[in-house]
């Protein structure tokens, strides 16, 4: 699918997938061993035939003198030719210095958003061959708590899962920036507590999600392809169920009719953005996370949504006269998923995602047929995985422990985990 004229990235995360799931519901199993190789230094587990690499800690010093920032989550990884790749890494900081990317003695970029917050984007530039780290460097800073966020054509989308006072956007940040760069904020995404953002290269259609008990799922719609970051922010609504609450009320096997609603205010000083949206019966989504795209299927996260409230997975057709949205899994128990956050899409068909739950957690795969594998654990705490992500070859994995503060690069035979993906019944 060509991307429009102006692209000079190729990202293939999501676009090489080959067969996509169809809908199914994840029942209750039995308790099972983990097929996971017990890492001997007490950090990652792994299935067997994968290796990690430490590319970062948190802390450490950076080619441009900053420090890598604690807290990392969402991440994407663009190709930057010349054998390069450039992993967009986010930082979910506040504004406690002490995560920060400046270290004692040096000042605040004066490029950052609000100098009084520490949330940044960070690059990790990466050898395609080799897999050496070449060069990481502060992107973006300023910003508060830099959650999620996605790929378009001009780069990572990096998202505020804040609605303080002047914050709570979306901000470009362009893979080749080899320095902090003065922010690029997208007013026009709304002003809210966002979590994921990407752009559909074919309309330029952006989709948002947002990271509420009560959330929306969001559309920016470009008034003109020239100008992608000027139109109209809308909201989805379930045609012939206002306010549907898709927490509990999505039926099983079913593809329903969809349609938008618009945004009259997507800046308001106060957090109305989805009360807006419910005001004109927009469906609701229990903590809507993760997006993922592909040939016009998005693929969305419900963190807590279901009847057990540990996670639900939708896909939402984009293309077409008619759209859908439909139930593509439910987790009835934590066992089985425990609240599904970040995800990516495999060439071989299968949703891998990271867990954000309260044991245990694991980077996980969900095949076609609904069968479920372990990929990895975090075995040095019981914070979250986060910023599940393939290079462009899909040779890499690269994935986050938050509370520890380290980034990886996990290489092997990705596909073999898949061996020991087991039925949940």
């Amino acid at each position: 699918m060509a991307l429009p004229r102006r692209t000079v990235l190729k990202w293939t995360g999501a676009a090489i997938v080959a067969a996509l799931p169809i809908p199914f519901v994840l029942a209750r199993r039995r308790t099972v061993p983990s097929t996971l190789r017990a890492d001997k230094d007490g950090v990652l587990d792994l299935a067997p035939g994968l290796s990690y690499e430490v590319l970062s800690r948190a802390g450490q010093p950076m080619s441009d003198g900053y420090r890598v920032p604690g807290l990392p989550d969402g991440m994407a990884c663009f190709s930057l030719g010349s054998e390069r790749f450039a992993l967009m890494r986010n930082h979910e900081i506040g504004r406690y210095l002490g995560q920060g990317a400046t270290p004692p003695g040096k000042d605040t970029p004066p490029e950052a958003f609000d100098k009084s917050a520490h949330g940044a984007v960070t690059r990790v530039v990466i050898d395609s061959k080799s897999g050496k780290k070449l060069s990481e460097n502060l992107v973006l800073t300023g910003t508060l708590r830099n959650c999620a966020g996605g790929t378009s054509p001009w780069g990572w989308l990096s998202c505020e899962e804040s609605v303080e006072e002047g914050h709570g956007y979306v901000f470009l940040c362009r893979p080749e920036a080899d320095r902090v760069r003065a922010p690029e904020r997208l007013v026009g995404y709304g002003r809210m507590n966002h979590e994921s953002a990407l752009i559909d290269p074919s309309t330029l259609i952006a989709y948002l999600s947002e990271d509420r008990s009560d959330s929306c799922l969001y559309r920016f719609l470009p008034h003109h392809p020239d100008d992608a970051f000027t139109g109209k922010l809308q909201a989805m609504r379930i045609v012939g169920h206002d306010g549907l609450d898709t927490h509990l009320g999505m039926p099983k096997d079913q593809k329903l009719k969809v349609d938008w609603v618009d945004i009259d205010r997507p800046d308001p000083i106060d957090d109305s953005v989805r009360k807006q949206a419910h005001a004109k019966g927009a469906a609701k989504i229990r903590r809507g996370e993760g997006l993922a795209l592909h040939q016009g299927t998005l693929y969305l996260v419900a963190t807590t949504g279901g009847r057990a409230g540990v996670g639900q997975i939708f896909a939402l057709s984009t293309q077409g006269e008619e759209q859908h949205f439909s139930l593509v899994c439910e987790s009835p128990r934590e066992e089985a998923l425990d609240c599904p956050d970040n995800l990516t899409l495999t060439p071989w068909g299968d949703i891998w995602v990271a867990e954000d739950g309260s044991g245990d957690q694991f980077l996980r795969g969900i095949t076609p047929q609904g069968h479920v594998y372990d990929i990895a654990r975090n075995a040095a705490g019981r914070g979250e995985l986060t910023g599940v992500c393939l290079s462009p070859d899909a040779r890499t994995l690269f994935v986050n422990l938050q509370r520890e503060g380290l980034t990886f690069a996990i290489r092997g035979d990705l596909k073999a985990a898949r061996a020991a993906a087991r039925p949940m019944s």
